[in-house]
């Protein structure tokens, strides 16, 4: 017969009374999850009914998959998810190498008050609002008065409406997040580099090695399960552009360009009051990522051993 003293029940009460107070400090955490992220997802049965307010959710009759088909069957569909996946591909191309080879660049740069300073400088874009950096994007890029297009004038190049012309929305959302992210995001690697054996440094420094192949063979081999477990996350939010920052660059000349799934969902959720229709939408999006996610993962297990789970 089991020990019941060696059961999984008895052995999570032991470590309760033992580290209850690490426990209290999780309680917050957990809570806030439970009420804003599990329990919502009760409304998900809308995205298979035709939500009528006056009946709720549950009152509200089923009607099985018409709201996906109404989607699959619209005529933006095929934009929608074109945008929204180009977009992202751009900002993970854009933004996922550049805090690594910044990482790099600040692992090896000498004299500390420069470090300090250039970490500094990196990180405080972060803490600016969207709402703040959108405005300054509008400020920086007016075809009149812009910094940018004054600077074109100099060189006697014409203005350039850039938030008026779709195509080039997706280099100004990635480039403008890279600005805003580069230096934060590195600190993970920053601390994933200050764990590397130095013996390993000292032993391809012996050996002749140059810098850039110390980078090659000794850091990025290193850092390798860091940058695998990041590009799985990365690959699980392919499908989440980030409402914000497009709907506030978005205007109607470059809204062909510009329109992607949440500001759709916006537009037939919060503004035309669909809310089944709405819900399917979220959820096919949210299913997607959930799919790359979990494929990304099984080819890292494969291909590089390293996985999540």
């Amino acid at each position: 017969m089991k020990n019941k003293k060696n059961s999984i029940p008895a052995r999570l009460a032991d470590d309760v009374r033992k580290n209850y107070i690490l426990y209290l400090m999780l309680l917050p955490v957990t809570v806030y999850f439970i009420i804003f992220c599990y329990a919502p997802m009760y409304g998900i049965q809308l995205a298979f009914k035709d939500f009528i307010i006056k009946k709720g959710i549950m009152g509200s009759p089923w009607i099985g998959f018409t709201n996906f088909e109404k989607f699959f069957n619209s005529f933006n569909c095929v934009s929608l998810i074109k945008n929204t996946i180009g977009i992202s591909l751009y900002n993970l191309a854009v933004g996922f190498p550049i805090p690594i080879v910044f990482a790099l660049f600040l692992n090896y740069l000498r004299g500390k008050f420069l470090k300090k300073s250039v970490q500094m400088v990196s990180y405080a874009p972060h803490f600016i609002s969207t709402v703040v950096l959108c405005g300054m994007l509008t400020i920086f890029l007016h075809p009149d008065t812009g910094i940018v297009n004054t600077l074109r004038g100099i060189f006697g190049l014409e203005p350039l409406a850039f938030l008026s012309r779709p195509e080039w929305f997706k280099s100004i959302h990635a480039w403008s997040g890279l600005w805003q992210s580069m230096g934060w995001n590195s600190i993970i690697y920053i601390s994933a580099l200050s764990g590397v054996d130095y013996q390993l440094h000292e032993a391809a420094i012996m050996d002749g090695a140059s810098k850039l192949q110390r980078i090659i063979h000794v850091d990025l081999p290193s850092i390798k399960p860091t940058i695998i477990m990041l590009f799985i996350l990365q690959m699980g939010q392919i499908m989440n552009v980030g409402f914000e920052k497009v709907f506030l660059l978005q205007n109607s000349l470059n809204f062909s360009g510009s329109d992607v799934i949440s500001t759709y969902v916006y537009r037939v959720g919060l503004i035309n009051n669909d809310y089944g229709y709405s819900t399917a939408v979220g959820l096919f999006n949210s299913l997607i990522n959930v799919i790359l996610l979990v494929g990304a993962n099984a080819l890292s297990k494969k291909v590089t051993a390293e996985s999540l789970w």
